[in-house]
């Protein structure tokens, strides 16, 4: 749970950034980032702000902008039906993304969360800097941090369906509830 006071800070300082990278943000769009907190109540240390562009179903286009040292937890995008689940390209813009997948551990720049060591199992770490991307295939684990000063990065998908995304840590909720 945040309030409306961290969904409002999260917003301009998300903005900001996104403005930062060189993206133009009208303040439509300001006001419809999502601001979440993953159901943990610590957006500063695990959580994202998403402004979503463009959701079919077919399609989606994003803009994930993590705050200095902001974890989006581990999570993988599950089938659905006769649906294979979400295949996504990640393309980085801004700051250093750090990128954690499955294979050797390598953990040697980001961190995980403290007391978290049990739900953040992908520990082959990848830095990604500006003008790079990477692909996950459905079912693939993957999580992302921020460095220092921050990161911002295209999502492209093909069918968004984020409520049902699966996560490691089985106290997250994707649906951010907020407090009057």
């Amino acid at each position: 749970m945040i309030t409306v006071k961290q969904q409002e800070e999260g917003r301009r300082a998300a903005a900001a950034l996104i403005r930062r990278a060189g993206i133009p943000v009208s303040d439509h769009e300001e006001r419809s980032i999502e601001v979440t907190d993953f159901g943990l109540s610590r957006p500063d240390i695990e959580g994202a702000q998403i402004l979503t562009w463009l959701q079919t179903e077919r399609i989606g286009v994003k803009v994930i902008a993590l705050l200095s040292g902001q974890t989006l937890p581990e999570h993988w995008h599950p089938r659905i039906g006769e649906d294979p689940g979400k295949e996504e390209t990640v393309r980085h813009v801004l700051g250093e993304l750090y990128v954690y997948t499955d294979g050797p551990d390598t953990v040697s720049i980001g961190r995980i969360p403290a007391g978290k060591e049990s739900v953040y199992t992908c520990r082959h770490e990848l830095v990604l800097v500006p003008g790079e991307q990477m692909t996950f295939q459905p079912l693939s684990r993957h999580w992302f941090q921020a460095g220092p000063a921050g990161a911002v990065a295209y999502s492209f998908s093909t069918v968004v369906r984020d409520a049902l995304d699966g996560f490691t840590d089985p106290r997250v909720n994707r649906v951010t509830v907020v407090e009057e």
